[in-house]
């Protein structure tokens, strides 16, 4: 049998089905044909991902020039016989790439859990005899049985089915289940609409079915989406690619000053050893050591903070990409709405009443006219709450912990809370109209019907079902004092079309006294005479800390896109009801499907509401939106999000709705499934951005300082300021007591009132290069002047090296307070705001004075110790650096503020 991948099997007759797929409806197919086709076709399993191995995932982690300048540097040390310096710095690197393997070892696990999604057994018609096997033995052709509970074991194309109805949420994002049909369809028919076929590890909620096996394995719809997770590519971050970006300009910069150095010193008659010393010199100065560190610890904490606010980051550098994000792709169902659908309004005896409160909870009440309505004033809205209680096949389980869960349907289960918040209750209904016969819900006749009573009492009849079903079957309705009145069939219509058109669905109830002493219910007792009771409108609401989230990421520049399987109509109104842009129509899945992809970019663009969504689809939608430069953020919980979460620049996973598959393809979970906790995380991430930069700025001007000291030094034919063991003290002890303290700066007061930042802006804006190249200046001046000014004094080199020192550290710790701010000062700010600058200050002041005044430390780092006059110079040049940025910084802010609102930073 070859049965082609072109073949529709949704738009395929039964009859045609069942003759390409050489299998019987009756029979099945033989034992020997399934032996034969499972070495055709193979196990009904999900490949497993090969990915990388786990030695090549952990050395890839040294693949970054900036660790290449590192371990160069290691390499320097060593040779210099500095064997301490050396194991620092190679240890920096080390723990740096211990935990980005740690954080990254389960990022290829997303396709090995859809496999295990298969792992379950089917029963299926073999050789005329019902039997139950493993789902990872089924072949095409096989004829699979569904009943309530059962996970559909492989793609099914419906033959026979009886009220079955399949929970596809995880697969299609439509969220109440789906009522099947055995009737072929267009060819043209999205997947969320194919409702003759039945999809691998989707649930089975009500009735029972057979259908034949059309796919298995990495040929089912799961297969499919398997595939796209394994081809989505692996983007970097934003903060990857600008420190990728910056340490290839700075290993650039910093070879090509040691080969200046090296090569003026000899053109000058130096000796190449001393000049290969100075150039090892400028290049140890110029690596900044700490940075590595100080993106670790910055994230790390990043981290810890976002752990605190619900979100569980699982690869660090997610935490700035979130700071970076421009758009927000949020599914629909479980992520801005509850997945809990509720009634929302009521039209009974000629009135409209709102039903308040949400979820399967039952606090709220019902109102007419903004005024709560006592049980008994409308005779018509207690009748149709009734209906809808006693016509109802579902129940509520309460949990010892308090959270209600459904057994059944979840839209039955929004009449049965509806008709509690008026105070009717199971027990007191049934217990006065207990059951006596059902006709279920038919597709075909699309209503459900009920009879009730008590044997002595005359028995009564409940139906619900679509409008138009029980419409046609009514002469008369309820008014809201219990008399008969004619049907106003127009009014009642139009009343469902608008409730319609808002997104709410729609059912409707009637009900008739038996006729005669019947107690058998046929479909003939309901089929004219009925009386019309109202119509109830469901609708899964929002979230309501979705609104105001949705509200803080748009007034904080970042756009929200709906991106959901549900109807057009349901997500349009969700999306009115959380804030959304609903200018622009919805875009459908087949509108989307008819746009290339430069039509798509422009497209996604300016819409903010995509419907019937399938999951190829939603990755094209995040594609065409990083096309345009867009940081994106892609939230989900199916399986059918997951080819998208793992696109996307940070994919955020639901904790507690969210499928293992989503889970595993995310950067990100929030534990709570509180898009809110998403704006939490964006500000935080904005928080950890800002703190990096800030280490940035203040830790290159000591590097590029340290390297014009070298070259000057080279230039005018004067002894080195300061040797490369002192660089390395500087550097390495700076960054630890001082740099990395900013890793602790609180968050500052406008951090969600600016734009996102520009992803194509790099890490340094032009006013941060020139406050960095002042800083450098300072110095150098400093440095340069003051080593000459001891040295003119008589002081020995070693203790004008001692104050070339002290210079850089002082420079840098009063620098350290300005970069707490990019625009505002440290009076502003507070200055005990962050105590742990204030405790690194302290340490390092006193590791200065043992480098000084301690004769050990004096001999390791080739110091000596100065006298009291010499501080106070270098505390003058250090003050003078504070006050010329804090100028410069007050020049720039001012400016900034005469051209208009700030941009995405300060400093742009």
């Amino acid at each position: 049998m070859n049965t082609p991948d072109s073949i529709h099997w949704h738009a395929t007759p039964v009859g045609e089905v069942s003759a390409l797929l050489e299998s019987s409806s009756t029979t099945g197919l033989s034992e020997e044909t399934v032996l034969t086709r499972l070495e055709q076709f193979g196990p009904n399993r999900i490949s497993e991902s090969k990915g990388s191995s786990e030695w090549k995932r952990f050395f890839l982690q040294f693949h970054q020039a900036l660790i290449y300048i590192l371990l160069a540097a290691t390499g320097i040390t060593m040779a210099l016989g500095e064997w301490v310096d050396a194991s620092v710095i190679f240890g920096v690197v080390l723990i740096n790439a211990i935990i980005g393997y740690l954080q990254e070892a389960k990022a290829e696990k997303a396709i090995n859990e859809l496999a295990n999604m298969l792992l379950t057994e089917a029963t299926v018609r073999r050789d005329g005899q019902k039997r139950r096997i493993p789902s990872t033995e089924l072949v095409p052709g096989d004829v699979v049985l569904l009943q309530s509970g059962d996970r559909v074991p492989a793609d099914l194309r419906l033959m026979q089915l009886r009220n079955l109805q399949i929970e596809e949420a995880a697969l299609t994002g439509e969220s109440v289940p789906v009522e099947k049909q055995c009737c072929h369809l267009a060819a043209d028919t999205m997947l969320a609409e194919r409702s003759n076929q039945a999809f691998t590890g989707t649930l089975v909620t009500y009735g029972q079915g057979e259908g034949f096996v059309t796919a298995t394995g990495d040929q089912t719809e799961m297969g499919r989406i398997a595939e796209l997770i394994h081809s989505a590519d692996p983007l970097q971050t934003p903060l990857t690619r600008k420190i990728t970006q910056f340490s290839r300009l700075l290993l650039y910069v910093i070879l090509g000053l040691a080969a200046m150095t090296f090569i003026i010193g000899i053109a000058r008659g130096e000796s190449w050893v001393d000049m290969f010393m100075a150039a090892v010199a400028l290049a140890v100065g110029a690596i900044p050591e700490g940075l590595p560190a100080a993106l670790t610890i910055t994230l790390a904490i990043g981290v810890s903070r976002m752990a605190k606010r619900r979100a569980i980051i699982r690869k660090l550098p997610a935490v700035e990409t979130l700071g970076s994000t421009t758009v927000i792709c949020s599914d629909k169902t479980g992520t801005l709405t509850q997945n809990q659908m509720t009634v929302q309004e009521i039209h009974a005896g000629g009135r409209v009443y709102h039903v308040t409160g949400s979820g399967y909870e039952t606090e709220g009440s019902i109102h007419y006219e903004e005024t709560p309505v006592m049980i008994g004033e409308n005779v018509a809205l207690v009748e149709t709450l009734g209906a809808g209680l006693l016509c109802n096949d579902s129940c509520l389980v309460h949990h010892p912990e308090g959270q209600t869960s459904v057994q059944g349907d979840p839209t039955e289960a929004a009449l049965i809370v509806a008709a509690q918040k008026a105070g009717l209750t199971d027990e007191e209904m049934h217990g006065r109209l207990p059951r006596i016969e059902t006709i279920p819900f038919e597709s075909e006749y699309q209503y459900m019907a009920t009879l009730h009573g008590k044997q002595e009492d005359p028995k009564i009849i409940y139906i619900k079902g679509s409008v138009e079903a029980v419409m046609e079957r009514c002469t008369h309705a309820l008014d809201t004092t219990g008399n008969l009145i004619p049907l106003n069939r127009a009014r009642q219509t139009q009343c469902a079309e608008d409730m319609a058109s808002r997104g709410l669905r729609v059912l409707a109830f009637a009900r008739r006294e038996m006729p005669g002493s019947h107690h058998r219910l046929e479909h003939g007792h309901i089929s004219k005479e009925l009386t019309f009771l109202g119509l109830q409108g469901k609708l899964d609401p929002p979230r309501p800390e979705a609104i105001a989230a949705v509200a803080q990421c748009q007034s904080a520049g970042i756009k929200v896109k709906m991106i959901t399987g549900d109807h057009a109509l349901t997500a349009k109104a969700v999306a009115q009801q959380i804030g959304l842009d609903t200018s622009t129509p919805a875009l459908t899945g087949r509108e989307l499907e008819q746009l290339s992809d430069e039509e798509l970019a422009d497209v996604a663009e300016q819409t903010s509401v995509f419907a019937r969504v399938a999951p190829k689809q939603k990755l094209r939608l995040v594609k065409a939106l990083q096309s345009h430069h867009h940081i994106v953020a892609m939230t989900g919980d199916g399986v059918n999000d997951a080819p998208a979460l793992k696109q996307a620049d940070i994919g955020t996973a639901m904790g507690i709705t969210g499928t293992d598959v989503s889970k595993e393809a995310a950067d990100m979970i929030l534990t709570d499934d509180n898009f809110a906790s998403i704006e939490a995380a964006v500000e935080e991430g904005r928080s950890v951005f800002d703190n990096l930069t800030k280490f940035i700025v203040w830790t290159l001007p000591t590097n590029f300082g340290e390297g014009l000291v070298i070259l000057a030094a080279i230039l005018t034919g004067t002894t080195l300021p300061i040797v490369p063991v002192q660089i390395l003290w500087i550097n390495m002890t700076t960054a630890i007591l001082l740099g990395l303290m900013l890793v602790f700066e609180p968050k500052e007061k406008d951090m969600m009132d600016r734009p996102p930042r520009d992803p194509m802006m790099p890490i340094l804006t032009r006013t941060l290069q020139l406050r960095i190249f002042l800083v450098a200046l300072i110095m150098l001046a400093g440095c340069f002047s003051l080593f000459t000014w001891e040295l003119d004094r008589g002081a020995s080199v070693a203790e004008a090296r001692t104050a070339a020192v002290n210079v850089f550290v002082m420079v840098e710790m009063f620098y350290l307070y300005n970069c707490r701010s990019f625009s505002r000062s440290i009076f502003a700010i507070g200055f005990f705001s962050n105590k742990w600058i204030i405790i690194g200050s302290l340490i390092m002041i006193v590791l200065q004075l043992l480098i000084t005044y301690s004769p050990a430390m004096n001999t390791l780092f080739h110091t000596a110790p100065i006298g009291l006059d010499v501080w106070w110079r270098i505390l003058a040049i250090a003050t003078i650096a504070y006050l010329a940025v804090g100028i410069e910084k007050w020049i720039t802010d001012r400016t900034h503020r005469s051209k208009g609102p700030i941009g995405s930073s300060p400093l742009e």
